[in-house]
């Protein structure tokens, strides 16, 4: 998706592979929050600003953290399976492991991409994380030691995202990326070469597999969303409504029933896959409120894990969620000093995760 991506660097740092590596504490959480009046306390590099306010609602050390370090912009970020880490991909070619609780601490650097992360995932587990990456590769790490346990060439042009083929199963040797040479690539860690590979017309900006790892849904430049089946390596299902490019997915963690989609459109689309589905084109909700801007990020959403609640990221610096079922905008949460790329939702605790260009996160409870 050469012409609908972030400013990300394509060059090498050097002419010699750059070494996978864990470097620690790169990065620092700050706990914000406000009071009546402001009593500040230091401690190990962190900020947390104390009150007695509204009751708490996570183990969140302060209702706001905000965690920075990266020196380009935060592309991806997600929560671990747990809950209890999270993993942030940059522009500037590094993947940050956060501790969730406590003092939000960086306690890891996975270093070894020639080009930015597009996208970071955790594999079923929460020990692995795949990455895709502007230099043609995806890679999966070992995130307890930083090691890059494998990498994949097959893509001939940006990777622009990733996804394990099947969670539910709890299989982390799975995986599929789609790029924008048009590819959507099945993997297996245990392998060198490609399990299968599967064309499409157009470039893929994004991927995000059904519940049972039989379907995988990918987004294109050519504004649809289309089902393939792995097994037969065909396409199942076209989803159309979009009228622009499909840049973002998420498929709903509890159910896989629904998926939703970011585009350029300026609109969130919110489609039943059920297949007794009474609608034509399946699309059951469209949520507006979230805007793209001139930059035509990738921008992804996410669904909470009652499937209650749809989020996305926008251009107006904010990050809002919708009920899923009504539409109504329950929150905008501003504070990003850009575009806002990626959202994800805590999988036990009432907690939103948010990266944006401003090479920063937050983290919030609801």
């Amino acid at each position: 998706m050469a012409d609908h991506k972030r400013k990300v660097s394509l060059t090498s740092i050097s002419d010699e592979e750059q070494q996978p590596s864990l470097n620690i504490t790169h990065g620092t959480a700050v706990a914000l929050v406000k009071r009546p009046k402001t009593d500040e306390i230091q401690k190990y590099g962190s900020t947390a600003l104390v009150q007695a306010g509204p009751k708490r609602t996570s183990g969140l050390q302060a209702p706001i953290m905000h965690l920075t370090g990266h020196k380009g912009e935060v592309t991806s970020c997600r929560f671990s399976d747990t809950g209890e880490h999270i993993a942030s991909g940059s522009a500037d070619k590094q993947v940050f492991l956060w501790n969730t609780y406590g003092e939000c601490a960086n306690y890891g650097v996975l270093q070894g991409h020639k080009g930015g992360i597009l996208e970071v995932q955790w594999m079923p587990g929460s020990e692995r994380v795949i990455t895709a990456s502007t230099d043609h590769t995806v890679a999966m790490w070992d995130a307890m030691t930083g090691e890059r346990l494998w990498r994949g060439k097959h893509h001939t042009a940006p990777v622009n995202s990733c996804c394990p083929l099947s969670k539910s199963a709890g299989d982390d040797n799975m995986f599929v990326s789609a790029s924008d040479d048009g590819q959507l690539v099945i993997w297996d860690a245990r392998e060198r070469n490609p399990a299968a590979v599967i064309e499409h017309s157009q470039p893929l900006t994004s991927v995000v597999a059904a519940v049972s790892g039989n379907v995988v849904y990918a987004g294109s430049l050519d504004n649809t969303i289309t089902g393939w089946d792995v097994r037969t390596q065909s396409a199942v299902q076209t989803l159309r409504g979009h009228s622009g490019t499909v840049v973002g997915l998420a498929m709903s963690p509890k159910t896989g029933n629904y998926l939703a989609s970011t585009s350029l459109d300026n609109t969130v689309r919110l489609w039943d896959l059920r297949p007794y589905c009474r609608l034509p084109n399946r699309c059951e909700r469209v949520y507006t409120g979230a805007p793209h801007g001139y930059e035509m990020n990738l921008v992804r959403p996410a669904f909470d894990k009652d499937e209650s609640m749809v989020a996305s990221g926008g251009a107006d610096r904010t990050l809002t969620i919708w009920n899923l079922r009504s539409g109504e905008v329950k929150y905008k949460l501003p504070g990003h000093k850009g575009c806002v790329t990626q959202v994800d939702f805590h999988p036990k605790e009432p907690i939103v995760l948010s990266g944006s260009v401003d090479k920063a996160m937050f983290l919030g409870e609801l």
